[in-house]
């Protein structure tokens, strides 16, 4: 969804806070407190259970508590991890006046501690989480995946349980976490085609609060006062607003009493729900929206209201978006982008619970007339209606939504943590019915809801004009989802996969490892998935230093082109097949190399894999999608020229690789890179391509449910033919000494500035200090918003949305480096740089303490397991052991390292290493404007008081 989802980041919250509540019960209305009470035991979960399935849907089970709460049960015996979702049916169309943000506001201090669990942060941090928060129009949720335990689930539970009533929602947590909020609202306002969605939609909308970004208005987010959110939390919060999902390796006879146990102690609350009732009336004309911001890029956006999510017409409606918006088939792309008025194009509708909008866009370069594309756009879309879509359009579509919705639903993970969308919408099981309408959508279907929403006088984006007749597009009305869904009992579902243990010992013993006639080198690790999924990872090397002087951007654009047409295959018909193969393939790649994976199936591995070597080995190189890439590449590169993160990054790798202009390694600034990219010819990218590409340099990793002798015979027959004409020998990337600067960029009318930090070590990773410098900098800028640099910038200080840091050594050369980032208001930079110096220094001189590295070690250690236990993260971990020479022997020897390591052994080895006098800090933003409006950075009035001024 583009139109800022409030979300927090693996980068975000924590705290310690003041008011307790008492567990399952709204504080009394004097104010008093009641002690916390203990959860249920066992037996008393036993008898408070009673549970019975009310639904079961495709391996999906609902089962209802007394006190409200919804509970959906989804095991996947395949994955090595487990998820625990909590969604409540609470979002930014629950917001009253003055509380715009509220909900996200709320998010954020969730984060912030309950009495039993002060430090959630710290505690995401020890059980090697991947957790999260999101708000969004109709829901709120807050999910962890760890690492599949007794232990870790019951940890789980507990918290979610806890934290729905007993949380921390004090003031001063409030007055740290809004500027942290206020950061986000400002990075999304150095977005010009966000907020230009943003505006569309607020015009959109006369009265449905649909019409307000989520992130809220800047002085809401600054004044609300926090009683309002304290009553915001006691009135949503609460279990007959809430639905949990447990999915992944979970055992249901054990799972369904710890739920019982936590969240059955919490009782049903007293008051009623409110309800929202406001229906946005029908539009009579169209409206007008004009942004004027600092910019290079134009953009046009169109907004045409449509029926709510669970509406029967919502599944013609988006394979309509699809047939719009996709690129490279869609009919906005054809129009628009090949006829080279505009670089990028899209279509989708919004799916929340009351009726929302298609949105329709384009990105137009500027010396282009942004009028004639509007013009086009708003042709194109409103005359869908006008005849039926083409077989082959409509196919096309269908399938490759069926194949997204599938793929999805074969990672429970991702499964369970997108049924919040369908929860909020009024029931999980929308999930499966809106897959049985897609399916049975017809052309007809199509062609009707087009001429039906896309309209002129349904339309936001261009002028008023006065009509004589008055034309009114009625949407209807949200339909009843409790009897949609009464009955309903889904189809056959996925298979399930088997238990696989992610240890490295465990994958070892079942790895095949063979090499290629050319010399490349192939992992196979079968085992039983949900759904019979597989993935592959690729790695292709080529070239040395010498012949690739002067061919930095013709490498670039040459990777970019392989998935623009075969000789055997169009651009959209690569598209196809992929769709037809309910698969994923992604190829991306540069001077030096290209990696590329697929997500597919056992059934359809082996024609992914055809279709891939096909990209890499036999691309056509059409001229004129190399002129319709060249076209995007150099609008992408314009607006990075005043893109606050873009410069920052690349002006700090600079420094840190000085390499002369023609070398491979040498780091462009943007207009170095448009001037570059202008001069490309398509015949220097096929030349690149018959010179340099090859697999003998390469690796590739399969991992899931196949057969290994029949895909290594295949891999064989694609690749192991295939070598390079010229060498490869890998370039090397030795360590530099340079010398630390500050510098600042400004980059005008931008809300939001960027801190990019490098800290250089003369050091490979077979370094003695290397598994010590992983744990510290693992504490210093990781974790869960619970390391050194988090909590003193974000949590204490509020002064940054993101803040954060991560260590990386070669397995080749001596080089090694710490590297950080943080986002922050521009009139905050001195507070920043010097918070996060302080900080850095800290960690030099004084070390970290024995709790603080126990609990990393648990923290890391656990995160290691969850990573293995994503199949493509594994397979893209196997692959860079392999081009090292490892396998997973090395990761288990580093990680026994890790978990034998002593404070004396950190601390000293962080204290030889992190030298804080040799960071480097590069910051871009606003600084100017905020030197002449006060940059104070932060103080804002008291709730409640008007802001003070001249």
């Amino acid at each position: 969804m583009k139109l800022r989802i409030a979300c927090l980041s693996a980068l975000l919250v924590c705290g310690i806070a003041a008011v307790s509540f008492a567990r399952g019960t709204a504080p009394p209305r004097d104010g008093s407190m009641r002690p916390p009470q203990p959860p249920a035991s066992g037996a008393a979960a036993a008898e408070i259970a009673g549970l019975k399935p009310v639904a079961s849907v495709e391996g999906i089970t609902e089962y209802d508590l007394p006190n409200g709460l919804r509970v959906l049960l989804f095991p996947d015996p395949s994955k090595e991890t487990a998820t625990v979702n909590v969604t409540y049916l609470v979002g930014s169309r629950c917001e009253d006046y003055g509380e715009t943000g509220m909900a996200h506001l709320l998010e954020h201090l969730m984060f912030k501690g309950t009495p039993r669990h002060r430090n959630i942060p710290g505690e995401l941090t020890v059980h090697g989480c991947r957790p999260n928060g999101s708000t969004w129009l109709d829901r709120t949720n807050y999910y962890e995946t760890f690492a599949a335990s007794d232990t870790n689930l019951t940890w789980a539970l507990d918290l979610e349980a806890d934290r729905m009533v007993n949380s921390f929602i004090a003031r001063k947590d409030l007055d740290s976490e809004m500027t942290v909020v206020r950061n986000e609202y400002e990075q999304g306002e150095n977005n010009p085609q966000g907020v230009l969605e943003e505006r569309v939609i607020s015009s959109a909308y006369l009265w449905h609060n649909y019409g307000k970004s989520t992130i809220g208005a800047r002085s809401d987010i600054e004044m609300v006062p926090i009683e309002r959110l304290q009553a915001f939390y006691r009135k949503w919060y609460q279990p007959d607003n809430a639905v949990l999902v447990v999915a992944g390796k979970i055992d249901p006879a054990k799972t369904l009493p710890l739920v019982v146990k936590y969240f059955g102690a919490i009782p049903r609350p007293a008051r009623p729900l409110p309800t929202t009732y406001t229906i946005e009336p029908a539009q009579d004309g169209e409206r007008a929206v004009t942004l004027r911001r600092v910019g290079d890029t134009q953009a046009v956006v169109a907004a045409y209201h449509i029926p709510a999510g669970s509406h029967p017409d919502f599944a013609p409606i988006e394979m309509l978006g699809n047939m719009l918006g996709d690129t490279p088939s869609g009919r906005l792309y054809k129009a628009l982008v090949e006829a080279k008025m505009a670089t990028s194009v899209g279509a989708w509708p919004y799916q929340p619970r009351d009726p929302g909008v298609l949105i329709a866009r384009c990105e137009v370069p500027s010396g282009k007339s942004v009028e004639a594309a509007r013009d086009t756009l708003l042709r194109v879309v409103e005359s869908s209606g006008a005849s039926l879509p083409s077989k082959e359009e409509f196919d096309r579509a269908k399938e490759r939504l069926l194949k997204e919705w599938e793929m999805e639903m074969r990672n429970s993970e991702r499964a369970a943590i997108g049924l919040s969308e369908w929860a909020a919408m009024g029931d999980w099981r929308l999930l499966f019915i809106h897959r049985d309408r897609l399916q049975a959508v017809t052309p007809e279907d199509v062609r009707r809801v087009a001429a039906a929403y896309l309209r002129q006088t349904n339309r936001t984006a261009g002028m008023f004009l006065p009509t004589k007749a008055a034309e009114r597009v009625e949407i209807p009305a949200t339909p009843p989802v409790a009897s949609m869904v009464k009955d309903y009992k889904g189809g056959r579902g996925l298979a399930e996969g088997a238990e696989f243990a992610a240890s490295p010992e465990s994958i070892e013993s079942k790895i095949t490892r063979i090499q290629l006639a050319n010399g490349m080198k192939v992992i196979l690790l079968p085992k039983k998935t949900r759904g019979g999924a597989v993935q592959v990872s690729v790695g292709l090397h080529f070239g040395d230093e010498k012949s690739l002087y002067n061919l930095a951007t013709v490498g670039e654009l040459t990777g970019s082109m392989l998935m623009r047409g075969t000789k055997a295959h169009s651009r959209q018909q690569i598209a196809d097949e992929i769709d037809h193969l309910k698969a994923r393939i992604r190829v991306f790649g540069g001077a030096t190399g290209v990696n590329g994976g697929i997500e597919a199936t056992r059934e359809t591995l082996p024609g992914a894999l055809s279709l891939l070597a096909e990209i890499l080995r036999q691309p056509s190189f059409p001229d004129s999608e190399f002129q319709m890439l060249k076209q995007e590449e150099i609008a992408q590169l314009k607006d990075a020229k005043t893109e606050p993160r873009e410069l920052a990054r690349l002006t700090l790798q600079r420094h840190m690789n000085p390499y002369p202009v023609d070398d491979v390694r040498y780091v462009m600034m943007p207009d170095e890179e448009i001037a570059a990219t202008e001069k490309v010819t398509i015949d220097q990218v096929r030349s690149f391509h018959d010179d340099f590409y090859g697999a003998g340099g390469g690796q590739v990793a399969v991992i899931g449910d196949f057969d290994p002798k029949e895909i290594g015979a295949v891999l064989d027959r694609l690749l192991g033919d295939w070598k390079s004409v010229k060498p490869y020998t890998r370039i090397a990337s030795p360590y530099h000494e340079v010398t630390a600067i500050n510098q600042s960029i400004e980059t005008p009318d931008k809300a939001s500035a960027v801190m990019s930090g490098s800290l250089p070590i003369d050091m490979r990773d077979d370094d003695p200090d290397y598994p010590a410098l992983t744990l510290g900098s693992y504490m210093t800028g990781g974790g869960f918003l619970n390391s050194r640099l988090a909590t003193r910038i974000r949590q204490k200080e509020g002064l940054s949305y993101g803040v954060g840091g991560f260590f990386f050594a070669s397995p080749f050369d001596k080089n090694a480096f710490f590297m950080s980032f943080a986002i922050y208001a521009p009139q905050n930079d001195d507070r920043l740089v010097n918070a996060f110096r302080e900080e850095m220094t800290g960690v030099y001189e004084k070390g970290f303490t024995a709790q603080e590295i126990a609990d990393a070690k648990t923290g890391w250690l656990q995160q290691r397991r969850v990573s293995r236990s994503s199949d493509r993260e594994l397979g893209q971990s196997l692959t860079s052991l392999a081009e090292a020479g490892r396998t997973l022997a090395w990761s288990a020897d580093v990680e026994k390292r890790v978990a034998a390591l002593t404070v004396d052994d950190v601390n000293a080895a962080v204290h030889r290493r992190f030298d804080p006098a040799k960071i480097s800090i590069v910051r871009a933003g606003d600084f100017e404007k905020a030197k002449k409006t006060g940059g104070a950075g932060g103080a804002v009035p008291e709730a409640g008081q008007a802001p003070s001024g001249k």
